[in-house]
């Protein structure tokens, strides 16, 4: 065997290597990466206003594709329940997002969810805060940490937080970290490694246990958000 041809299998080893390594490091942590990168493989949306760019989806509203309603990129392989989801996102100023879970379609308007959000909104005012789309609306803004029983608006239980020392944490128009964290009736928002809501939903009528997660585009003249390293953990 000459030189060139054994200096080929050496780094094809060395690349298996990096891919075993990097397998088991997933299987170690348990997250599974759910966006490929390059299609919208296990995803459904409306292509008017999503794309794959960049390694990236690609949340836009133009003026050329004006949009009617909140419409979601919604993720069809499993239905979670109890889970942590990491992912990157970028947003523009203008721009208004937010990741949904343990949420339901509505069977009227196609690609609209209604549950939980993770908000995420590019001038940063609602970043953080627990949202239900379509549901009891604001559940913990950015620093709180709220209970819900029934028919009663969330009582504020403690604090995390001051919400602009937190703001100061989010980064404008630039990649930031978020990591959502779901376990029973229990439910942490953190951007960058800083936890930024918590609620507690006591509610056995509204709360929902598990459901489909999706990606907002909110109703806007124009806006733009890109989700990247996008991965999810199935807790037991």
């Amino acid at each position: 065997m000459n030189q060139k041809n054994t200096f080929r299998i050496l780094i094809a080893i060395c690349l298996l290597g990096n891919t075993l390594t990097t397998n088991a490091q997933q299987m170690k942590d348990g997250f599974v990466k759910i966006f490929d990168g390059k299609s919208m493989a296990g995803w459904d949306a409306d292509t008017t206003f999503w794309k794959v760019k960049d390694n990236s989806f690609v949340g836009e509203v133009t003026p050329q594709t004006p949009i009617k309603t909140n419409t979601f990129l919604i993720y069809r392989e499993s239905l979670p329940a109890d889970f942590e989801l990491k992912a990157k996102y970028r947003i523009s100023v203008d721009g208004n997002s937010g990741i949904n879970y343990r949420s339901e379609e509505l069977p009227t308007i196609k690609y609209a969810l209604k549950g939980y959000q993770a908000d995420i909104d590019g001038g940063n005012v609602y970043t953080g805060q627990n949202y239900e789309e379509r549901g009891r609306g604001f559940l913990a803004n950015r620093g709180e940490i709220a209970l819900l029983k029934t028919d009663v608006k969330p009582t504020i239980t403690g604090t995390i937080g001051n919400a602009d020392s937190l703001k100061a944490k989010i980064k404008t128009n630039d990649w930031n970290d978020i990591h959502i964290i779901v376990r029973g009736n229990h439910m942490q928002h953190y951007i960058n490694g800083v936890l930024m809501s918590e609620v507690t939903d006591e509610d056995p009528e509204k709360r929902k246990m598990s459901g489909l997660l999706g990606f907002q585009v909110h109703v806007s003249k124009t806006m733009k958000v890109e989700y990247r390293k996008v991965f999810l953990k199935q807790l037991k």
